[in-house]
């Protein structure tokens, strides 16, 4: 099997795989509005994967925590996780036809998105 190569050596890291887009954000913060930036910079500056597309996708984050869970909304934070993506993995947020958000107890703090086209 072929190792997967990961895009990005900072906090943000993606790769395209089996038809996904996934995105790594390694630690975390209260503030869903730090993600916006940090994010649209990654792939403004370092992403050299698939152009947007259209059609209908579907988009997963998950927000891991250790120790007790972050003081976080977590719609603020689907929107600004799909804002940052926008135009890079699809050309507009209202693409997305299923969304799935959830907070859940890792062995590490970050945030993981995974974007798939439905159907």
């Amino acid at each position: 099997m072929d190792e997967l190569i990961w895009t990005g050596r900072g906090k943000v890291r993606a790769r395209e795989a089996a038809g996904e887009l996934i995105i790594v954000v390694d630690g975390l913060t209260s503030q869903a509005k730090y993600y916006k930036p940090l994010i649209y910079e990654f792939f403004r500056k370092e992403w050299r994967g698939a152009r947007p597309a259209w059609g209908d996708f579907s988009v997963e984050i998950a927000m891991e925590y250790t120790g007790d869970p972050p003081w976080l909304d977590l719609d603020n934070l689907a929107k600004a996780i799909l804002d940052s993506i926008k135009g890079y993995a699809f050309h507009d947020d209202a693409q997305v036809g299923r969304l799935l958000v959830e907070r859940r107890a890792g062995e590490r703090e970050r945030i993981t998105v995974r974007v798939a086209r439905l159907g």
